[in-house]
């Protein structure tokens, strides 16, 4: 197999790739909208109560876990959409895990906001 010499048109193309991809999520996920709300509540409380550096890392770390599983969680279920769109226990499961995923990763930033904002506005 002949390895692929670098291509900086290439690399260019692959950044549209994602940026199409970003934009089907928001033309075609609800919860992507939800997420944006969210990513940028937290965005204006850390700048109004003047986080610190670590915080503002924990809170990036936070909503960068919530946005990633979103994008795999859409992907999976698309993925077990294209396989079939009949009822099937196994898709459900799938499906449904996903799912789950992106809501323990929510609880999950959701408690390293707590941490964060709440001794502040205490």
């Amino acid at each position: 197999m002949e390895k692929e010499t670098f291509s900086i048109t290439k690399r260019i193309k692959s950044f549209d790739y994602a940026f199409s991809g970003l934009r089907l999520l928001f033309a075609t996920e609800h919860n992507a909208w939800l997420h944006l709300v969210a990513t940028i509540a937290v965005i204006v409380l850390a700048s109004v109560l003047r986080v610190t550096a670590t915080e503002a890392g924990l809170l990036t770390a936070a909503v960068g876990f919530v946005w990633i599983t979103e994008l795999f969680n859409t992907c999976i279920e698309k993925t077990m959409d294209f396989i079939s769109k009949e009822n099937h226990p196994s898709i459900k499961l799938v499906k449904d895990v996903s799912a789950g995923a992106v809501l323990a990763a929510a609880i999950t930033a959701l408690a390293i906001g707590c941490f964060v904002f709440i001794p502040k506005l205490i």
